[in-house]
């Protein structure tokens, strides 16, 4: 009964949100011109029918899987609005950025839209921000439309042209589609669907059918021809990583997927989950060069579990009804803790990952949450509930304030609910049961269920009795120093540290175009121009007083180089050493030192004989298996 309740509630609370202002009589036109896309233009074209009087238009701001209000309206330029030929005036809201107000003339039927979508292009794009190359793009349909206000999503219905330049392929998730002088026409959609389908697009381009019931495609454009090849292990990872989720999930909940693959290195490494799709963006040999493929191994399968985590089951908060109402994010522990634990698991299950990447990625993850000494002041719940302020934000002082940890330390505390139920249960049930029965049920096409904190823990309660409810509460708002490792210790591992990176850790820093020295010296440089992003708290950088910012000259006198800080670190490892660094802050040259013992220190994990192995029963294949 009280779960009857709570839905109930939930669909009175959202069809207040999303109580109709206007009513959509016929599709709205919409034409994206993407042609110019590699010097940053793309141009829109709509008619949207409309009757005489005040109309509202708003642009997206808060867009799905982001996480805060993301819509990027400074890029919008030259907006015109007319009806019947002749020019509309338009006044953007006092208090509003996102929305535009317009008045409809007498006699007019629609109103006529266009307005560019510029974005850097070239060497002073931000990379983190970047949508296109001269050799591919990804089309992000809610940068390039406006929509009525006052209607949910659901409930506007979009036809949708594009132009791309000449000779490229696309993908994409929308269905229907057509291909006429140059123009590409997609059946019409509702605007939610329109906007969770981008389309990739390139010049070098590849298709590759996954298998699967229904059908998954990796869909691949590349800066080059050459990438396009893919490594054994990587297309046989992929093609077992379908297998993977449909094993743990028991359902699917799309008509057919999508993987969008970018290969490029003008962009920063980034993924985006839709229902039917997902966007993703790593190096250019990602595919074939072994240790660019290990530090993008888990992204796929990341964003591949969000189509049953966070698509189809969402967060109240989250399922909202349009592009303007605020997101309210306390659950994304659930929403990305819970995916960031399930790329872990598919990606060990599916080969992507070899055992002992998996391992060396557990003690990445758990090492990094454990230099985040901001867990002293702020609970975990705070770093999801104030998203929007901390997402795309630098990396100085991060340690201090803490990132968006509900990602790492989520699947650090999904871990330990999922060896919890494992020795409760002696062996008998898992996480895999609780993801069955949370996102699987049935195959169906896409929709949208929505949950609360009690659900989760009802669920958990049904896989295994347990107070799960305290379990949570507890975890997520708790402070304390050290990271959550019991996951782990139970699991029959410890973390420690040694001389020597692992594989894993070298991969990440090659890929972060890093030199990470956190675990020993206290800081990480970048590779390129030596600027210092972080200070650890109480590591010996903090104690010597270098400041997030500052760029590193000299080592002991020379020109700074990796080889150097190599060479005191090994000098440390049988007797205490003063390393003098030469830093430049603004425009002040100081000399630092360090005072350091211990040598180098990577993270790994190391097998606790004396315990069961749970976290290698967790890597188990589960495809195949008679359940």
């Amino acid at each position: 009964m009280a779960f009857l309740i709570r839905c109930i509630r939930r669909v009175i609370f959202l069809a207040a949100l999303a109580a109709p202002a206007l009513a959509a009589v016929a599709p709205i036109d919409i034409e994206v011109d993407a042609r110019q896309s590699a010097r940053g233009i793309q141009t829109a074209h709509l008619s949207i029918p409309a009757n005489p009087g005040p109309l509202t238009l708003r642009y997206p701001q808060w867009i799905p899987g982001n996480h805060r209000p993301s819509g990027p309206i400074n890029s919008l330029s030259g907006l015109q609005v007319t009806a019947a030929g002749k020019p509309v005036a338009w006044q953007r809201d006092p208090v509003d950025m996102f929305a535009f107000h317009v008045e409809v003339p007498a006699g007019a039927a629609s109103i006529e839209i266009s307005f560019d979508l510029l974005a850097v292009a070239g060497a002073q794009a931000p990379t983190s921000d970047r949508k296109a190359t001269n050799s591919l793009l990804v089309l992000q349909w809610n940068r390039v439309l406006l929509y009525p206000a006052g209607v949910p999503s659901d409930e506007l219905s979009y036809r949708a042209r594009l132009r791309l330049p000449e000779g490229w392929q696309h993908a994409t998730s929308l269905l229907g589609t057509s291909t006429a002088d140059g123009v590409i026409a997609f059946a019409p959609v509702s605007l939610t669907e329109l906007i969770d389908a981008p389309v990739l697009a390139g010049r070098h381009f590849r298709a590759l059918e996954l298998g699967g019931k229904p059908a998954v495609r990796l869909n691949i454009a590349a800066d080059s021809d050459a990438a396009l090849a893919l490594m054994p292990q990587a297309e046989q990872g992929f093609r077992q990583l379908v297998s993977e989720a449909r094993a743990l999930f028991g359902a699917t909940h799309y008509r057919q997927y999508h993987f969008l693959l970018s290969l490029t290195d003008q962009a920063d490494s980034s993924g985006l989950e839709h229902h039917e799709s997902s966007d993703n963006w790593v190096a250019e040999r990602s595919l074939v060069d072994p240790e660019a493929f290990r530090a993008m191994a888990s992204l796929l399968p990341h964003e591949y579990a969000h189509s049953w985590n966070g698509k189809y089951r969402r967060p109240v908060g989250i399922a909202q009804p349009d592009y303007h109402a605020t997101v309210q994010p306390d659950l994304l522990w659930v929403y990305e803790g819970l995916t960031e634990y399930l790329q872990e698991v598919l990606a060990a299950r599916s080969g992507l990952f070899s055992r002992r990447d998996y391992q060396d990625d557990w003690a990445y993850s758990a090492a990094e949450m454990d230099l985040h000494r901001g867990r002293e002041w702020r609970p975990l719940q705070d770093t999801a509930r104030a998203v929007q302020t901390m997402r795309g934000q630098p990396q100085d002082w991060l340690s201090r304030r803490r990132g968006v940890d509900y990602y790492t330390e989520g699947a650090l505390l999904w871990l330990e609910a999922d060896v919890l139920i494992r020795q409760l249960s002696h062996g008998k049930r898992s996480l895999d049961d609780f993801c069955r029965r949370f996102h699987g049920g049935t195959d169906s096409d896409p929709r949208v269920l929505s949950y609360d904190f009690e659900d989760v823990v009802e669920a958990l309660n049904a896989v295994q009795p347990y107070d799960w409810s305290s379990f949570w509460r507890e975890r997520v708002s708790r402070t304390r120093a050290g990271a959550p490792l019991e996951g782990i210790e139970a699991g029959g591992w410890r973390l420690v540290y040694t001389t020597e990176p692992t594989a894993m850790q070298k991969a990440y820093d090659a890929s972060g175009k890093r030199i990470d020295m956190r675990h020993s010296l206290g800081f990480a440089l970048a590779e390129e121009d030596a600027t210092i992003a972080d200070i650890i708290p109480g590591s010996a950088a903090d104690r010597a007083g270098l400041a997030p910012g500052s760029v590193l000259v000299a080592v002991n006198g020379r020109k700074w180089s990796k080889a150097l800080l190599d060479d005191a670190l090994r000098a440390s490892e049988s007797a205490p050493v003063s390393i003098d660094l030469l830093v430049q802050s603004d425009d002040v040259f100081s000399t630092v030192s360090l005072q350091h013992q211990g040598g180098a220190r990577y993270p790994r994990l190391e097998r606790v004989e004396s315990k069961r192995d749970v976290l290698g029963e967790i890597a188990r294949p589960l495809a195949g298996k008679s359940r």
